[in-house]
This record gives structure tokens, C-alpha cells and sequence, in this order.
């Protein structure tokens, strides 16, 4: 990459350092991101695992709300990102999903998925993970779970239903980063 890509990573509850620690692996600038002004500078943004209802409250009382949905550029959401980024929230995915549709906390597992373009299988780390129910026409499933879509893409944004930064598997945050050089391309 000529450029080093300058990812946030949405900092108010949740996942956000062990993301921060994968775009560093892949060779990504990570940046904590707490104040909607953080969002101008950033070449693409992740919104975390965490608790859905905490975050979304906190990004409300942040004012990162509005910001988050006038963001342009690339955006990947895992778990309770999926959720936020959904139809019900942010509205940034045509997606919709029913939280914590794989169980509690105790029925959290780890899952080979078959990834679209891949013969290694990717693992999965389910959390109180939310399941996919209804998607959109432009909406492309890239990994399934039994074949239930658990990675999506849609134009800019990626949505995992897992948690892909709690394995050393790197392979979802460089999709991410193909979308964000991608981006940074067509800006330069």
C-alpha cells in the first residue's frame, strides 16, 4: 500500500482494542474513536462486538450517531456492529437481524465457515451472536454457518454476525482493507 490506511474503530464500549490490535497486524494505523470530529480524518471505520444497547446509547450520548451515518467511506461491523449497522439503527445495511439468536453468553461457540472465494475454512467466535432474518437484492453473503449468511457485503460496508478479531485468522480485516485501498484509490 502506498498510503497507510488510518482505520477507526468506534471506542465506547465493546471490542474495540482487539480490533485496534488486528489492523495494526495487517499493517492498518488504528485509531480509538470517541468524538464525531474523529470520523473526518479516517479512511474507514469498525464498529465492534460489544452489548448493542449500551453502544447505541453511548454513541447517541457521544453525538457519533449522525456521524457514523454520514460516513462515506468503508465500514466494518462485527457482532453488535451488525446489529447498529442494520435497518432497525444506523441504517447504513440493508439487513436485518435478531440479536443474541444464537443463545446467551453460555451457548457461545467457535465455528469453521465456509468463506466465499476460499478452501480454508475461516473460524468463527460466536458471542450472543445475532442472526441474519431478512437481507437486501445488492446484499452479498461471502461466509455461512450452516447455511445461515453470518459475513456480508454491501458496497462499502462489511457485517459479520462473529467476532473475527478474537482469532489470528486475518483474512475478514483484510477484505476490509482491499474495500478501504479500494476507497483511497478512487480519492487520490
Amino acid at each position: 500500500m502506498s498510503e497507510t490506511p488510518k482505520i477507526g474503530v468506534l471506542a465506547v464500549q465493546g471490542n474495540f482494542r482487539e480490533h485496534a490490535a488486528m489492523l495494526r497486524r495487517v499493517g492498518a494505523e488504528a485509531v480509538e474513536v470517541r468524538k464525531p470530529e474523529q470520523l473526518a480524518e479516517l479512511d474507514g471505520l469498525i464498529v465492534p462486538g460489544g452489548e448493542s444497547t449500551a453502544i447505541a446509547r453511548l454513541i447517541r450520548l457521544y453525538g457519533l450517531e449522525e456521524a457514523i451515518r454520514s460516513f462515506r467511506r468503508p465500514i466494518l461491523g462485527t457482532c453488535a456492529g451488525m446489529i447498529l449497522l442494520d435497518r432497525r439503527h444506523l441504517g447504513l445495511f440493508d439487513l436485518v437481524v435478531a440479536r443474541n439468536a444464537y443463545g446467551r453468553q453460555v451457548a457461545s461457540f467457535e465455528a469453521d465457515l465456509e468463506l466465499l472465494g476460499e478452501e480454508e475454512p475461516l473460524r468463527g467466535v460466536f458471542i450472543r451472536a445475532p442472526r441474519v432474518e431478512g437481507v437486501g437484492p445488492d446484499v452479498e453473503v461471502l461466509a455461512e454457518l450452516d447455511g445461515e449468511p453470518v459475513l456480508l457485503r454491501e458496497g462499502r460496508i462489511i457485517v459479520a454476525a462473529f467476532h473475527p478479531e478474537l482469532t489470528d485468522d486475518t483474512r475478514v480485516h483484510e477484505r476490509f482493507l482491499d474495500l478501504v485501498q479500494e476507497a483511497m484509490n478512487v480519492r487520490a
